[in-house]
């Protein structure tokens, strides 16, 4: 697996890009191209995660970028990677360039290294080669610094790569090279020869396009040793990028650059070479990603998959040319929370995308008067078109300068914009708004948002996006070291779109669910058992046919800390539920229970408050007959359920 890093969906010659690109693009001629290709995410750590896992970022903690320093973050060990899956099925898999998932530093020394992902051997770096791609130094090989290295990045990768299979013990066992590469990402830089094919060598487009020239020079060296190790029949080789360009030039037609789930943002170059078994020198239109190679590996290699929700679906099929024959379990789908779009889906020819509701808390000040700090440096200096030229000041913030002061203070800035772990609980609580649709077979530059002239097909999407953003929110690791920060567990877990019972019943009544400012939980049941007391009394209350009076009962129970025969008030441990807005038809979350370790539950429970809360049998039934108006419900019997809701009879069991 070859992977580079911010190569844009316009770079290579196969791609109509303006780089020479040779050996890349025989491999795309003889082999299969894909045309909608597509990274795991905008940026690179999460798409890497993707790329490994075949699940969508968020199900393993990776919401952006990852800065070791200062965030916990990483690839979680239980994540099933393609190494760990092919080393159960006997494959030697070895890992060279760039890693990005996580490595140990003096802040975070329990982060794993690629050795405990499923690699025998590794060579990598943390993040990006430095302080080039020039004669790096932070290289490490299986846990030891190497110091300087002589020579361009791509390279210096490629001979590791190259020894390790001159030198690998069990010559006919079958492996997995693993193959990051550094380039294009800045800070560039490329043999002067072939900077100057591109333009002046001190031109940044020009270095730009030279590094991607050296990366296709060192891929011919690599193909032909392994042509020489086996022959091609033997040896599957698939080629992409982490996300797309920085450069909004090497993005084609398309919306957006890195960073943003547009079009630019997240398609990229994709070609899969197996002579002999796939059907070679087609062009496949249909949309492929980063998220298929664990599945379409596990079954070119006969290997067991993962016993785990996969988003990605094996492109073998389509790889064989029975177009007609491949169908996608789920649609591709995005979810970046720093990213403008937040979210994305593409279905055949449509994309969807969407915004998330709020912003989230940074330091706008702060940001504002590095940036002006920035700028001024490079005026006052004179550099300021040179560190710019063919981008802009806003994209080289995030991307590099040359300047070691600009750099430096670059560095602050990059802090005051990265992700915060404090923001995940908000952020798995998020809702979204601003939906766009789009029509990629007409439209690729997502010009022309389609949501009001098709009404159907953006229901539909809309739809499907938010349940997949939703059940990867709900399945996604919280880092967030916040006190007292809930972390949503559903007591039942949402599959689809679907409501409850339960959440009818709180619609009709119009229960509160949120607290008010000052408001802690305990004050937030009172205010209800109130509110249902005043309506039990005026007889103003509703039932839908699935809130029972044993039901509603039990909701009695788990709101009222005061009775010693009942269960006392749940919610001291569990979370009310959180409405929302039920006409905005987002996912209703129904009960919910922070993350709470047993040393902390028993202390909970030695609480005095505790003491004499006993659940007898009676009560038990009524909080079952709860729990089971939790199960979900399709939209339409949802609506059935408020329509059908009747006014309570006080003269019942109730009374």
């Amino acid at each position: 697996m070859l992977l580079a890093d911010d190569l844009g969906y316009q770079d290579l010659g196969c791609y109509g890009g303006p780089v020479k690109t040779p050996v890349l693009d025989t491999l795309a001629r003889n082999g299969v191209q894909f045309s909608n290709f597509y990274s795991g995410a905008a940026v690179c750590s999460p798409s890497r995660a993707v790329l490994l896992t075949g699940r969508t970022n968020l199900r393993s903690g990776i919401y952006s970028w990852i800065n070791d320093h200062d965030q916990k973050a990483h690839l979680p060990r239980p994540e099933i990677t393609i190494a760990e899956m092919l080393q159960s099925a006997g494959y030697a898999t070895a890992h060279f360039g760039k890693w990005h998932l996580g490595m140990p530093t003096n802040a975070h020394p329990d982060k794993p290294t690629p050795d405990q992902q499923g690699f025998d051997y590794w060579f990598a770096t943390a993040n990006n080669a430095q302080p080039s791609h020039h004669h790096p130094v932070n290289f490490i090989r299986n846990g030891n610094a190497t110091g300087k290295l002589e020579g361009y990045a791509c390279d210096i990768v490629v001979n590791d790569a190259i020894g390790w299979l001159d030198n690998r013990p069990a010559k006919a066992q079958p492996f997995l090279l693993n193959i990051w590469f550094h380039e294009p990402h800045a800070p560039l830089a490329a043999p002067k020869s072939l900077t100057a094919q591109y333009g002046d060598t001190s031109d940044p487009a020009a270095v730009y396009s030279a590094t991607i020239a050296n990366t296709d020079q060192a891929i011919g060296r690599l193909l032909a040793k392994l042509q020489e190790v086996d022959s091609r029949e033997n040896t599957l080789v698939i080629y992409a990028s982490d996300n797309g360009s920085y450069r909004s030039d090497r993005v084609g037609n398309l919306r957006g650059t890195k960073g943003t789930n547009y079009e630019g943002g997240i398609r990229v170059p994709g070609i899969f070479s197996w002579p002999g078994h796939w059907q070679n020198g087609q062009v496949i239109d249909q949309p492929a990603g980063l998220v298929d190679l664990l599945p379409t590996i596990a079954q070119a290699a006969n290997a067991k998959l993962p016993d785990r929700h996969l988003d990605g679906t094996d492109l073998s099929n389509l790889l064989r040319g029975h177009l007609g024959q491949f169908k996608r379990h789920q649609p591709l789908f995005w979810m970046l929370p720093l990213s403008g779009p937040a979210i994305a889906i593409r279905d055949q020819q449509y994309s969807l995308v969407a915004y998330r509701q709020g912003a989230l808390p940074k330091d706008e000040q702060s940001i504002t008067a590095i940036k002006q700090q920035i700028k001024e440096l490079l005026i006052s200096k004179s550099i300021f078109e040179s560190e710019t030229r063919g981008s802009t000041f806003d994209k080289q913030l995030f991307e590099g300068f040359n300047d070691r002061e600009a750099e430096q203070l670059r560095g602050r800035f990059i802090r005051l914009n990265q992700f915060h772990e404090s923001w995940i609980p908000g952020l798995k609580q998020s809702s979204f708004d601003r939906f766009e649709l789009y029509d990629l077979s007409d439209d690729p530059g997502q010009q022309l948002d389609l949501s009001v002239r098709l009404p159907v097909v953006h229901y539909k999407l809309k739809k499907r996006l938010q349940a997949l953003a939703y059940d990867a929110l709900d399945e996604a690791v919280d880092w967030s070291d916040s006190s007292g920060a809930p972390k949503p567990l559903r007591v039942h877990r949402l599959k689809s779109s679907y409501r409850s019972g339960f959440d009818a019943f709180l619609y009709v009544n119009r229960i509160p669910t949120e607290l008010e400012q000052g408001e802690t939980h305990a004050e937030l049941c009172d205010r209800i058992l109130g509110r249902l007391a005043n309506q039990e009394g005026r007889v103003l209350i509703k039932l839908p046919p699935l809130m029972d009076g044993q039901a509603y009962a039990g909701f009695k129970i788990a709101l009222d800390g005061r009775t010693r025969t009942g269960a006392g008030r749940c919610f001291h441990c569990h979370q009310l539920p959180n409405l929302d807005h039920p006409e905005a038809e987002p996912l209703v979350p129904t009960l919910r229970g922070p993350a709470i370790t047993k040393a902390q539950l028993a202390n909970i429970l030695n609480d005095a408050t505790h003491q004499d809360i006993q659940l007898n049998e009676d009560g038990l039934s009524k909080i079952v007959s709860l729990l089971q108006t939790f199960d979900d419900l399709p939209d339409q019997p949802f609506r059935q359920q408020i329509l059908d809701a009747k006014v309570l009879n006080i003269t019942g069991d109730l009374q």
